[in-house]
Order: structure tokens, then sequence, then C-alpha cells
């Protein structure tokens, strides 16, 4: 029903306009730079960087797909797809050294990770019991109700939030460790890894203005709504 309503429009048109341009750069990052050769692929990459940091309860799995490599803290699992595992790029070595990343702060009790992860509970139940609630309350008029649900919904903007640093600081840890263990050692290298990994942290960027125009949209739906009452 959003799709009809020209406010949603207004307030979401813009997120998808920068969703599609953050897509449209990190495809155009990883496809330049995963034709440029490294020294070892990606899973190599993640070998060498476990061993260097000590972090030998990590596992490292196939997962399907293109750039949906991940690290699962649950498991002490490391994703990686087959583009990264087995090429030998400085696309592949950045991404899988960013996962390695997470890794680390798995290992180290990195606040921020785990107060996201901490949150993921919350948002998963709370951005469908919050829409839920809006409408409801919207329907029976009962505006108490409606702002319940915004607050709810806002879990997701304070969980895109929360995601920025974790990261970022991955991403400066991948950065130093592919120095420190040599994996990377020309300039054309870390110009590689920088755009790679920078083009990445877009997306959770895009992510966050997302997650902050839909809630601004319910707070101006339920706003609205309460001044008619009035």
């Amino acid at each position: 029903m959003f799709f009809y309503d020209p406010t949603y429009l207004m307030y979401m048109i813009p997120a998808f306009i920068l969703m599609a341009l953050t897509s449209w750069y990190v495809k155009s990052a990883y496809n330049k730079w995963s034709r440029v050769p490294a020294r070892i692929t990606g899973q190599q990459t993640a070998q060498q960087l476990i061993a260097a940091g000590n972090l030998y309860g990590v596992q490292i799995q196939g997962v399907a797909g293109d750039l949906t490599d991940n690290y699962d803290p649950r498991s002490k699992t490391l994703y990686l797809s087959s583009s990264v595992a087995n090429v030998a790029s400085v696309a592949s070595v950045a991404i899988a050294a960013h996962e390695l990343g997470h890794a680390q702060q798995d290992a180290e009790g990195y606040f921020p990770l785990r107060f996201r992860a901490a949150l993921v509970p919350i948002v998963n139940v709370g951005s469908n019991l919050g829409w839920f609630l809006i409408m409801i309350g919207l329907f029976l008029r009962f505006t108490q109700l409606a702002w319940l649900g915004v607050l709810f919904f806002a879990g997701s903007a304070v969980f895109a939030l929360a995601t920025l640093p974790v990261e970022f600081n991955a991403s400066a840890r991948a950065k130093r460790l592919l120095v420190q263990t040599g994996v990377i050692r020309t300039d054309e290298e870390r110009r590689g890894v920088n755009a790679v990994l920078n083009a990445a942290a877009l997306t959770y960027v895009a992510g966050l203005v997302t997650a902050i125009l839909q809630l601004l949209y319910y707070v101006s739906l339920v706003g609205g709504n309460g001044r008619r009452r009035g």
C-alpha cells in the first residue's frame, strides 16, 4: 500500500536511488580489482591471516553466490564465495581480509560487534511487529499503539547505525593485516584494497540512510494521523 502513497515515495525514492548507485559503485570497484592479480587467493589469504592472528578456531567454508562472503561469530566460520576463495586477485584478498577482521573482532570481544549481535533478535522481531502495530494503530485510530510500532521499527535504524563502526573497523583491520603480513606490497595493491573496502563501506552508509528515511516516513504518517484527529 505504501507504494501508492506519494509521501512514501517522497521519502524513499532518494533512498532507492542511493542504494542503486552504491550497488553499482561496489560492483564496479569489485569488477575492476578482481582483474588485478594478487600473489595468493582469497582462501590462502584467510589461512595466512588466521595463522598470523592465532585465530585457529576459525573454520573456512564455501558459500554460494557472489559478494556473499561473511563471518559467522556463532560458529566461528568464515564463509567465502568461490570467486573470492579460488581467485588470486586484489579484490579477493581485500574481501577475505575484511571478513577476517570480523573474526579478530570476535576473538577480542570487540564491544560494537557484540552490541550489534545482541540487536539482531530484537530487530528481527521489532521490524515486523512495528509495522503491524503501526497499521493496526492507524486502522483503529489508536495513536499510542501506532507510536509504539514506530518505536519498535526504530530498532532497524539503530541496528544500521551500530553496523557502521563494526564494518569500518573490520576494513581498517584488513588493510593493516594485509600490509603487516606482506600479502599486499605495492602501491597499486594498496589502492585496490582501499577502493574495494571503501566502496563496500558505502553500502552500510546507504543502508543507514534508507533506515532513517523509512523511520521518518512512519513518524510523519503517525504524526499526521494524530494531528488530523486533533
